[in-house]
């Protein structure tokens, strides 16, 4: 009776440990929260309905979400898109702000989740945004989703209103 206890509770113990490590996200009704914490082991494997590893399809109720994380400038290894080119450090909170522009837009922003400085003369990387300038920039994005939840009206004359980098010196590569 004894070992048939310990080997029923090591069956246990080893399905728990194999449900807990595979939390699957799904594409077309992704979890934020998931995603963050699959970017930030490494582990985002998500696929779109052609098998391609692509940013989930997140839309506009998600906003509130990803914008938690724009403050992250956690490094991450990679970040999943057929448009991303990976070149650079990637940061976490970059590359929700990217996601919350290809909601806002409909389209990829850029080719990368990076932001320059809007007169930068190239894309090297001496260009890309530092730290405290991408968290300029999650601030104008916080401002931005804020200011969009009052009811745009004919008296409404605010030309930011639909463009968070709107004035912030900062646009994507």
């Amino acid at each position: 009776m004894n070992k048939t206890f310990i080997l029923c509770l090591v069956a246990l113990l080893a399905l728990l440990v194999a449900s807990c490590g595979k939390e699957e996200l799904d594409f077309n009704n992704p979890d934020v929260e998931l995603f963050v914490k699959q970017l930030k082991a490494g582990t985002y494997k998500g696929k779109n309905e052609k098998g391609v590893v692509e940013v989930p399809l997140f839309t506009e109720k998600d906003i509130p979400d990803l914008l938690k994380y724009t403050e992250d400038v956690t490094v991450i290894s990679s970040f999943p898109s057929v448009y991303n080119t990976n070149s650079g450090k990637i940061r976490l909170s970059e590359c929700m702000m990217w996601v919350i522009e290809k909601i806002r837009r409909g389209t990829p922003p850029s080719l990368g989740c990076k932001m320059v400085l809007v007169g930068a003369e190239n894309y090297e990387p001496t260009y890309f945004l530092s730290d405290k300038e991408v968290l300029d920039a999650a601030a104008f994005y916080r401002r931005w989703w804020e200011n969009r939840q009052y009811p745009r009206t004919a008296w409404t004359i605010d030309p930011c209103y639909d463009d968070p980098l709107c004035g912030s010196g900062y646009r994507w590569w």
